[in-house]
């Protein structure tokens, strides 16, 4: 093996490497804290249902069994329902009526949105970073161009 050919391998196993050790391990923590956001719309999604049902629900007394932990429920019974405690995040809560909990849904929700699609799109980076790498070791050992997904045409 020549000097030069020895070079390309280290080079060849540098590149490696850095997509299995840098690349990969950024795209997993972009798509796990995207994830993440996604089950933060969720919920905000699903507590805002319950307003909704809240607030056309004609009955004084609200019935609801809470959860003690480790899937232990009580009865409850909650007298007044105009207010609600929402968690503003980092421990935080407020005590919101209805409509203001659902004006503080909707901001958090569409930033949150934003927050997502900002993800989605450092992990397009990081895919576009990773298959560029991938192209400069295809060109280092010398192999042929990888083969374009075929399109059908429908004209």
């Amino acid at each position: 093996m020549t000097s030069g050919t020895a070079q390309v391998q280290q080079k060849v196993l540098e590149y490696e490497k850095f997509i299995n050790e840098v690349l990969q391990k950024d795209l997993q923590k972009v798509l796990q804290h995207r994830d993440e956001i996604y089950e933060k719309i969720a919920q905000y999604l699903q507590l805002k249902n319950v307003i909704e049902r809240l607030q056309e629900s004609e009955e004084d007394v609200l019935k609801t069994q809470v959860d003690l932990g480790c899937n232990f429920y009580v009865d409850a019974e909650v007298p007044d329902h105009s207010k609600i405690f929402v968690s503003l995040g980092y421990g935080f809560f407020a005590e919101l009526t209805l409509a203001e909990a659902l004006k503080f849904i909707e901001k958090k929700t569409t930033m949150l949105t934003k927050l997502s699609e900002s993800m989605s799109q450092d992990a397009a980076k990081i895919k576009a970073n990773i298959r560029m790498v991938l192209e400069g070791l295809r060109e280092l050992q010398g192999l042929q161009d990888l083969p374009d997904e075929k399109h059908r045409s429908i004209f």
